[in-house]
């Protein structure tokens, strides 16, 4: 599952007279399961980190500086790192090591299989890590998608059934069809969708909008992550070292 969240409104900069549309702040989406589950290893690593530090002898409490080194930042990476940015200009993607800025104009198309992807002009793909597919999420929403429609066809049955019986009847046929997702008359309000399938919905709405403006042209940009990859390494190295001397 996944939450869209906006950025903090800050105060927009004075726009000349006859500038273009106004620009909204970026919609980010996250996964909150994983910002949960990354909150809980740090703690979990903080504490067996620490613990090992202050009461282990010899070479112990190296080893656990070293491991923690290495542990802390692949699970920030990982867990609470990640994040799609979505505003009117560009699609930014905040993936475990990188961070790809993608103008609308650039962008190919989005795709959903086993995982959220996003492909630029050049054919490059680049993995959406903070929208994860959930099978189960899909499953459980195809199944709600289900129980709607076979609502709405009882409801429609119902009410052909009871025309000229009154009003009362006709309330009570609305009443059912306004249950389980159903909009007025008994039809489906839309059809179900998982929280990573509807944001990519989204991200391809705004694509459709925006890719032919000015403001959404430019080019692809990658920026490595050297933050977290470099304290990372050097865990790996001083954890292989100290490990080796034995």
């Amino acid at each position: 599952m996944t939450t869209p969240e906006h950025q903090p409104n800050d105060p927009e900069p004075t726009r000349p007279p006859g500038s273009a549309a106004p620009r909204y702040q970026d919609r980010v989406y996250r996964s909150p399961a994983a910002l949960v589950g990354g909150v809980l290893l740090l703690a979990l690593i903080g504490w067996l980190g620490i613990d090992a530090v202050v009461t282990g002898e010899g070479r112990t409490p190296w080893l656990a500086l070293a491991t923690m080194l290495l542990l802390v930042p692949l699970v920030v990476a990982y867990t609470l790192r990640p994040a799609v940015y979505v505003n009117d200009d560009r699609l930014r993607v905040r993936n475990p090591f990188r961070v790809i800025e993608l103008p609308w104009g650039q962008v190919a198309s989005l795709r959903s299989g086993f995982s959220n992807e996003v492909f630029d002009e050049s054919g490059t793909k680049y993995q959406l890590w903070a929208l994860p597919v959930s099978l189960r999420a899909r499953n459980k929403a195809v199944r709600a998608e289900t129980r709607a429609a076979a609502q709405a066809a009882r409801a429609a049955r119902a009410g052909s059934g009871s025309e000229g019986s009154g009003s009362g009847a006709g309330s009570g046929a609305r009443a059912s069809a306004g249950r389980g997702g159903l909009g007025p008359g008994g039809v489906p309000s839309g059809p179900k969708r998982a929280e990573s399938d509807r944001a990519m919905d989204e991200m391809r709405e705004m694509h459709e909008l925006r890719q032919s403006e000015g403001a959404a042209q430019g080019e692809v940009t990658v920026r490595w992550a050297y933050e977290i990859a470099g304290p990372a390494v050097v865990g790996a190295v001083l954890l292989a070292v100290l490990l080796g001397v034995g």
